[in-house]
């Protein structure tokens, strides 16, 4: 696999295996202006460089504590034009949550009525188009999000995780793997 590097590496994180654990930086966030009015930049994001096609995947398991707690797949051409999707934690809930950014970000979440053992993500990229599926068993997946992103032929791929409101969790992503098309 092509090496990964950290785009705000937190202060702590390991990788063995199958598994990357990290823990959240506190006060970190990805978001572009909409509703909230601020532009946050400072989320971890591991990654690494993808040309043309591919489809990206893995299995999250997050101690989701406080507000806004998120993590998941991240696909990234630059600050401004981005898919961040995953859990993302709300009143007490988890969403499987995507937001495209293209200069201003949007959110879409379905709430979840038990927390999952474990979220499993599946993002398909296919020329502009990004597709965004889950499980929560890892077998049976449903589209979560269709969406334009860019026409981009190399974009950053790989694990987000951010605590924009809260001091920090823990989250362990497994079975990481980016199949090229």
């Amino acid at each position: 696999m092509t090496q990964m590097k950290w785009y705000n590496e937190p202060s702590t994180w390991s990788e063995q295996a199958k598994f990357i654990s990290v823990n959240a930086g506190a006060k970190t966030d990805f978001w572009q202006k909409t509703y909230y009015h601020f532009m946050r930049d400072n989320g971890n994001f591991y990654y690494q460089e993808v040309k043309g096609d591919f489809t990206v995947e893995v299995k999250i398991k997050g101690q989701y504590q406080v507000l806004y707690d998120q993590a998941g797949l991240m696909i990234r051409e630059n600050e401004k034009t981005w898919l961040k999707c995953g859990i993302e934690y709300v009143e007490e809930v988890q969403n499987v949550s995507a937001v495209v950014t293209r200069d201003y970000s949007d959110w879409s979440v379905v709430p979840l009525s038990q927390p999952p053992v474990a979220l499993w993500l599946r993002v398909q990229r296919r020329s502009e188009t990004v597709e965004v599926q889950y499980s929560l068993n890892g077998e049976n997946y449903q589209m979560l999000r269709l969406a334009y992103l860019t026409h981009a032929e190399t974009v950053q791929v790989g694990l987000m995780c951010a605590s924009p409101q809260g001091e920090g969790f823990s989250v362990v992503f497994e079975d990481f793997k980016i199949t090229q098309q």
